[in-house]
């Protein structure tokens, strides 16, 4: 399967999880083209003065690469500053926040697979 850059499917979520702004979401693949295994695999562009809220991941872990931008990441509560190439796991069970701490764009790349 190929998906050409102008195919791939877009969200546009305000406030998400109650953080600032608005999120656009570039889905690569959800559920279904990832054997259900996976709710998705997507790039992710928060602009600057937006976030996205702490949540809890229960039934699902979220792996996140900072592709670029600066990104002022919360785990649990301990807040740490991360740049591109840097990576962040969220296990089932756990928490975390992100905001973007710079004057540019930034963008991650992140999937999110079920925990069973």
């Amino acid at each position: 399967m190929v998906k050409k850059s102008n195919e791939l499917e877009k969200e546009y979520i305000e406030n998400m999880h109650g953080g600032d702004g608005t999120i656009e979401i570039t889905y690569f693949g959800k559920s279904p083209e990832l054997n259900y295994r996976g709710k998705f695999f997507a790039r992710v562009l928060v602009r600057p003065g937006c976030s996205i809220g702490f949540h809890t991941h229960n039934e699902d872990s979220e792996v996140i690469m900072v592709e670029s931008g600066t990104l002022k990441y919360s785990d649990n509560g301990k807040e740490m500053m991360l740049c591109a190439g840097d990576v962040t796991i969220c296990p089932s069970g756990t928490g975390h926040s992100m905001t973007n701490a710079g004057s540019d764009d930034l963008v991650l790349i992140a999937t999110v697979i079920y925990a069973n």
